[in-house]
């Protein structure tokens, strides 16, 4: 790895904590302008919901992403498939749904914030829905989700990426539903079989370990988020979780990639 590499879990609207992180981590500077040279930082995903400025966080790293002299960029999490299909179906029902189901049912219950729909602009929607839900970077499979529902979308990265990228350029509310459903589900590397199964979707997809969000540490632990200091690494050392539960009182964790003195707990 020519370039040191960064990655940001869950940020769901907490601005001035991300600002912060990466001012101390020295990627951005006290104005929080990029400050990092040539670092590449990836953000997992669940930039909105559940924090007062999930806009402001997108409005943030898509500056970034154009003042880097590395390379910024985001995948995107199950959070920014429920603000786009709250913004582009509203409350209507899912066709087929066994009970009465809606974006909008699900965005209210998941944390939605009416500011961040009022403010979502087309440029928010065209960047969102141009980024990626998987990517290999120098080995390091990084993901939204600890699921292996992305398999059911392709058998490479490419193939994930395009197939969930045409979902979200059309109006299908059954795919996108489908889609929202996919990412939220989560837990596939825990327990004693999780290393192997991490290992199987590695095989599938390339990489030589798994980072994800999505799923709290401390929820993992059993430990309250003020506990948590570190990223876990589970799944016999295959998988690293660098979501702390920002938004349930956890830090902002800015982990760097490939650091053997990087500080993490063990499952």
């Amino acid at each position: 790895m020519d370039r040191p590499l960064f990655v940001v879990g869950d940020v769901h609207g907490h601005l001035a904590e991300l600002t912060r992180a990466l001012h101390a981590s020295d990627l951005v500077d006290a104005d929080g302008d990029w400050c990092g040279g040539d670092a590449e930082l990836w953000f997992l995903g669940d930039f909105v919901d559940r924090g007062p400025d999930g806009i402001g966080v997108i409005e943030f790293v898509m500056r970034l992403a154009e003042q880097s002299g590395g390379r910024v960029d985001a995948l995107i999490g199950n959070h920014e498939v429920l603000l786009l299909g709250m913004h582009r179906f509203g409350d209507r029902n899912v066709p087929g749904a066994p009970t009465p189901r809606s974006f909008a049912r699900s965005w209210l219950l998941n944390g939605g914030l009416r500011s961040d729909q009022d403010r979502l602009t087309d440029d928010h929607i065209d960047w969102l829905t141009s980024r990626r839900v998987l990517t290999e970077v120098d080995g390091h499979l990084l993901m939204h989700s600890d699921t292996l529902a992305y398999l059911e979308w392709g058998d490479t990265i490419d193939e994930v990426n395009e197939a969930v990228r045409d979902v979200l350029k059309g109006d299908d509310l059954d795919h996108w539903w489908e889609c929202w459903r996919k990412m939220t589900t989560r837990y596939a590397f825990r327990g004693p079989g999780g290393g192997a199964v991490a290992d199987e979707l590695l095989e599938v997809l390339g990489g030589r370990e798994v980072v994800h969000g999505h799923s709290v540490i401390a929820d993992q632990l059993g430990v309250a988020p003020e506990e948590i200091d570190g990223p876990l690494r589970y799944a016999d050392g295959r998988v690293l979780a660098v979501d702390a539960g920002l938004y349930s009182g956890g830090p902002c964790l800015v982990v760097e990639l490939g650091q053997d003195d990087q500080p993490a707990r063990d499952d």
